[in-house]
């Protein structure tokens, strides 16, 4: 499972070079490659078990640890050390080091160290005398999230401004440590420390990640806990520290350890985690089978404890430094590896069995189709977004958004630190981006989910489809309608006003408008405002659409029905009807199909609206469109399609107080 890049040779000893993948931070430690080795071997692993001495004073009543963060640190331990005498490591200190590229600085730091590239588990060491305000000489410890603005004196003597989003150690006045990443230099052991705090913690990977990269400041502590430490590991290594510094530095440990834990408690009888590998699993993942014994005892060299047993599975729970084994498919993997890849003829047969798409997915694919087509391209944004454009467009808030936006604790990218409501606002800075880069075409789409908050419950997650265009209302509304039309060909569309006040400030209210699908809230468009394109620094027009995706996958018309095309002309007549101002042409056009009947193929409206209060009245404007007309049984006659459009007239008056303008 590790591969060997190069091996070289470093005075009298070897070095040897292995990659670990990112999935096994506890092979980056000796103790996890002597573990592989020893299983791939049929060896027994040796690890000593460090019983470092405490001769002196309580470390209770010396020093405590408050954590404010326990979601970014999980665990912080403890133990202190008096009378240490710092000075150069033994030669044989020094030499391991060396071989591994590692410089020596002095015993107590390279005792960190070296335990660090023992086990996996990165090490601190404080001199307490430099901690400001504490019982012994300094202060309690405080793991906090860093104060915006402050500063940060890293042991490497460069000054960092933090951000707020990062986990700092502090004393009572400052920060002494970046959590996961470095020490600071304020209170770093020297030739004048005599007594030392050891500290073996555990931190958020993502937060250590982001830290580190934000800042420039990689370090092979922040290598191992961005990939993950064993929680349950951590005091290992803090025993085994405090018996090598006693060993090399002297001193006296004092009794205990202060312990600041958020571990969760496995018991089997709550159900604690554990993984089933089936037996018939084997041969169908890997094609070939390995004797049962052979699995489980491999499982159990690597650590599994094996719960259950019997001629149809096995039972085991992974180490505590095993996160990567979660599945079966894990399981039976490290079986293999420890077996032999090579032992696994390449002939070997799989039931492979054919996969298909999901009505979700043929729909997708239909979208993007249909939208490329159009002349769009697909964009990918972030899921987070600044503060401020959290709610600048919210068309599926529930109960108004009263429940407020959803932080994600720290910043994805830059000050993007909270779960959108609509993706429209990320596309809208897309634009923005596209035209600082004098791009003239930016037709936009993409398929995301939205994150509505809910009142003491996890938000709903929603998928829609966004879509930004520098057309006006009508080409971006014909867009819509035609990617409909494509996907779910016999559903009715509607339209209706555009919902709620939050929707004003972003979109133009005289050219917006909402879509029902099937009788469904399906979209919502338009063009955005003056303020809207200010808001977001647009240079030119744009308009904007959102689409709930499951509305038009449980409308999609996946299996097509078609009808016999009519082998007889049709027949067009135009209509100028007045109505009164507030009437929509979507309920013109509901109007005339129904009253027209299987004669109606095609109904179009044919120019702008008319208005005139001395023609027609206060209130009243005059609308023109083209009624189609055509019949599967024979070419109409001029009486047929007067009658019909007759019906329909009569239909405009009766449901709509229409009057037919002479």
């Amino acid at each position: 499972g590790l591969n060997l890049e190069e091996f070289h040779a470093v005075g009298s000893d070897t070095a040897i070079d292995l990659e670990v993948t990112s999935n096994r931070p506890d092979c980056l430690g000796h103790v996890g490659v002597a573990r592989e080795v020893a299983v791939l071997f049929g060896k027994s692993l040796k690890k000593p078990e460090p019983q470092p001495e405490a001769r002196a004073t309580s470390v209770a009543k010396l020093t405590s640890v408050m954590v404010h963060c326990p979601e970014l640190c999980p665990r912080y331990t403890a133990r202190l050390l008096k009378g240490v005498k710092v000075g150069p490591s033994p030669k044989w200190l020094q030499d391991r080091l060396a071989t591994i590229g590692v410089a020596s600085i002095n015993n107590v730091v390279d005792v960190t160290n070296y335990v660090m590239m023992e086990v996996g588990q990165p090490l601190h060491a404080f001199d307490v005398s430099k901690l400001k305000g504490a019982k012994l000489a300094g202060d309690t410890i405080v793991v906090r999230k860093a104060v915006a603005g402050e500063p940060f004196m890293a042991i490497n003597h460069k000054e960092y401004t933090l951000t707020g989003d990062e986990v700092v150690i502090a004393d009572a006045k400052r920060p002494v440590a970046l959590g996961g990443v470095m020490g600071g230099a304020d209170t770093e052991v020297s030739a004048t420390t005599t007594d030392v705090l050891i500290e073996a913690a555990d931190f958020a990977p993502l937060a250590v990640r982001a830290a580190a990269r934000r800042h420039a400041l990689h370090s092979p502590s922040s290598y191992r806990f961005e990939r993950g430490v064993d929680p349950e590991g951590i005091d290992w290594a803090s025993r085994r520290c405090c018996e090598l510094i006693l060993e090399l530095a002297g001193g006296v440990l004092c009794e205990g350890v202060v312990d600041v834990a958020q571990l969760r408690e496995r018991s089997f009888d709550e159900g604690r985690d554990h993984l089933k590998l089936r037996w018939p699993s084997v041969p169908r993942l890997l094609g070939i089978d390995i004797p049962h014994d052979f699995i489980r005892k491999t499982l159990t060299d690597l650590g599994c404890e094996e719960i259950h047993n019997c001629d149809h599975c096995v039972k085991v729970v992974p180490p505590s430094w095993r996160s990567d084994l979660t599945r079966e498919c894990d399981l039976i993997e490290e079986a293999a590896r420890v077996w032999g890849y090579d032992k696994i003829d390449a002939a070997a047969k799989l039931p492979i069995q054919t996969s298909h798409k999901g009505r979700e997915d043929v729909v997708l694919d239909m979208v993007r189709s249909v939208l490329v087509g159009a002349g769009f391209d697909e964009a990918y944004t972030l899921s987070a977004v600044e503060p401020e454009l959290s709610d600048v467009f919210a068309p599926w808030s529930i109960s108004g958004g009263s429940a407020g936006s959803l932080s994600t604790g720290m910043a994805v990218l830059r000050r993007a630190n909270v779960l959108r409501q609509s993706v429209v606002p990320s596309l809208l800075v897309c634009r923005r981006t596209n035209e600082t880069l004098s791009n003239p075409v930016v037709e936009l789409f993409e398929i995301a989910k939205v994150y509505l908050p809910r009142e003491g419950a996890l938000p709903a997650e929603k998928r829609v489809l966004a879509l930004t265009s520098g057309g006006g209302y009508l080409e971006l509304k014909g867009v819509v309608e035609g990617l409909a039309a494509a996907i779910a060909p016999w559903a009715e569309l509607t339209v209706t006003a555009a919902r709620g006040p939050e929707d004003a400030s972003l979109l133009d209210p005289s050219r917006s408008a909402g879509l029902l699908l099937g009788g469904a809230p399906f979209c919502l468009l338009g063009e955005v405002s003056r303020s809207g394109r200010e808001r977001f620094d647009l240079r030119g027009p744009s308009s904007v659409a959102e689409i709930d995706l499951g509305v038009l996958v449980a409308a999609a018309e996946l299996v097509r029905r078609t009808k016999p095309l009519s082998n007889y002309p049709p027949v067009a007549r135009d209509v100028n009807i007045v109505v009164d101002e507030t009437t929509p042409w979507a309920k013109i056009e509901a109007a005339a199909i129904a009253a027209g009947g299987e004669l109606v193929e095609q109904i179009a409206f044919t120019d702008d609206a008319f208005r005139d209060p001395k023609a027609l009245g206060e209130g009243k404007k005059s609308v023109v469109f083209r009624v189609q007309l055509r019949s599967t049984e024979g070419t109409l006659t001029s009486d047929q399609a007067d009658a019909a459009i007759a019906r329909i007239v009569a239909a405009l008056e009766s449901h709509l107080d229409g009057k037919l303008r002479a």
